[in-house]
């Protein structure tokens, strides 16, 4: 069933709040993740708030769906979902990459409950889900898994043994979302090594595929419930994302792929982001 444009609005609302929460802790940690933080805001608030089977109180409970996120170093949106989903007090989002701290600059799932895994060397998490999703239905489970992945990911090897495994076995209870927003650390990712075409390779592969502007809430909630509907092979959806999004001097600029505001440029940063939305920000942005 398609969603409500007021059911659209509240979880427009929830990634804005996550946009601010992520910009505030960037600033706190003094390192970190810009660009493609903001540009998941939308996705991880539809994961949170719509998507996934999930119990922030229990976070180990057996019936819930598994989501993986391969590229670690975006983890500033996943804690700020996470904890404005009710895993851990919004305050705590300012310890990010402190000493002790349970939200490292890439997530440990030893330190925090509700992480499903540890990701840093990248085109690792596909390859993890695939496993989740393998053993998932040899136990005649019906839990989900989704995976996170960056589209510079795609220049791993490991990736692409993942994609034929999960293939050969019909995962259809796996659906990896690639965040494709044409940047990487080096440059654009057309320039560090072509990945198009991203659609043909997965078609070829025996994946269901699936595009979408991953900033579009409805048409990305469409796509996942497609997924659900396919039950003879796993599922990508491609997702087109701005880096940096909602912050219109830093998007699509790659040189905020790794590197946080200084206390100036937030307090820039978040008044486009207020700006843009008529919004009055909450007590811990």
């Amino acid at each position: 069933m398609a969603l409500s444009d007021e059911r659209v609005r509240a979880l427009e609302k929830k990634a804005e709040a996550i946009r601010e929460t992520i910009l505030s802790m960037l600033v706190a940690a003094g390192s970190g993740h810009t660009a493609g933080p903001l540009g998941m805001a939308d996705i991880f608030a539809v994961f949170y708030f719509e998507i996934l089977k999930h119990h922030p109180a229990n976070p180990e409970w057996e019936e819930r769906d598994r989501l993986i996120l391969s590229n670690g170093h975006i983890t500033p949106v996943r804690y700020a979902a996470m904890a404005h989903a009710g895993y851990f007090p919004i305050e705590e989002c300012l310890t990010l990459r402190k000493f002790g701290s349970r939200l490292q600059g890439h997530p440990e799932r030893i330190r925090l409950e509700g992480l499903e895994t540890t990701s840093g060397p990248l085109g690792e998490g596909l390859a993890q889900a695939a496993g989740m999703a393998y053993a998932l239905r040899m136990d005649g489970k019906k839990n989900r898994v989704y995976c996170i992945t960056s589209d510079g990911e795609h220049d791993e090897g490991n990736t692409w043994e993942a994609i034929m495994f999960a293939a050969k076995n019909k995962l259809s209870n796996l659906t990896a979302v690639i965040d494709r927003n044409n940047i990487q650390i080096d440059g654009m990712t057309e320039d560090v090594m072509p990945l198009e075409s991203l659609n043909a390779k997965y078609a070829a592969f025996n994946w269901h595929v699936l595009e979408v502007n991953g900033h579009d809430i409805a048409a990305f909630v469409a796509a996942i419930e497609e997924a659900k509907a396919i039950n003879e092979k796993p599922t990508i959806i491609i997702a087109h994302t701005i880096p940096g999004k909602g912050v219109p001097e830093i998007e699509f600029d790659y040189h905020w792929h790794g590197k946080p505001p200084s206390k100036e440029e937030a307090a820039r940063f978040l008044k486009a982001l207020r700006s843009a939305k008529g919004r009055v920000p909450h007590e811990y942005a």
